[in-house]
């Protein structure tokens, strides 16, 4: 099948976009407002996009509060949302009105940064520590833009020292889950990690001119 995003006639149950990419991290954000109340919450479309300066970015569907406290103040801490964590999660994902905490509305536990005001969730067994550079518009061809791309520089990062084995962290102990399509979400396990070693240029063109 195929079909045009611009009108969408894809003919199934649901808009299949996200069910196809995947597995994307999530963004477990959280931010101050100017009043110094805490906001917590996961967000769909998120990664990291560079390491030399490390930067990472969220789309927001809308100016919900995440944004609004990352544009008042000029931090957010992105912790890690794991297996184990899977509930506490969820129960941030609710839309609850502007100036409730979800920390206590998840169960967790705000611990504090060391570089940034925003807490970081101490169960998490890491955390990016961000300072916003910027938000851009995507534009929308039926009309004002209903999607907003927040990038911030990350300039600490925290993880839990029981998951940094022979001086490499244990990324599949972690058990770090990811978002799929719909309501579903996959988890990285030790089993299902495996490495594939880049071949060099030569190896490449030398296994292409042996096919010609």
């Amino acid at each position: 099948m195929f079909y045009e995003t611009a009108t969408n006639a894809h003919g199934l149950k649901h808009d299949p976009f996200k069910a196809l990419a995947v597995p994307r991290p999530i963004g477990w954000i959280s931010s101050l407002s100017k009043d110094g109340v805490c906001n917590l919450a996961p967000y769909s479309f998120f990664n990291a996009m560079s390491e030399k300066p490390h930067y990472v970015v969220f789309g927001s569907a809308g100016r919900k509060d995440s944004l609004l406290n990352i544009e008042e103040t000029g931090e957010f801490v992105c912790s890690m949302a794991t297996y184990d964590l899977r509930n506490n999660m969820n129960m941030t994902s609710a839309s609850v009105p502007r100036g409730v905490d979800e920390f206590p509305l998840g169960e967790l536990t705000a611990a504090a940064s060391t570089l940034v005001k925003p807490p970081r969730v101490k169960e998490s067994p890491a955390a990016f520590e961000c300072v916003y550079w910027k938000t851009i518009d995507l534009p929308n061809p039926a009309g004002d833009p209903t999607y907003h791309l927040v990038i911030g520089r990350v300039v600490g990062v925290y993880i839990d020292e029981r998951y940094i084995k022979n001086g490499l962290v244990d990324t599949g102990a972690m058990r770090p889950i990811a978002r799929m399509g719909y309501m579903e979400y996959s988890v990285v396990t030790p089993e299902s990690i495996f490495s594939i070693n880049r071949p060099s240029a030569d190896e490449a063109l030398s296994k292409l001119k042996s096919k010609g």
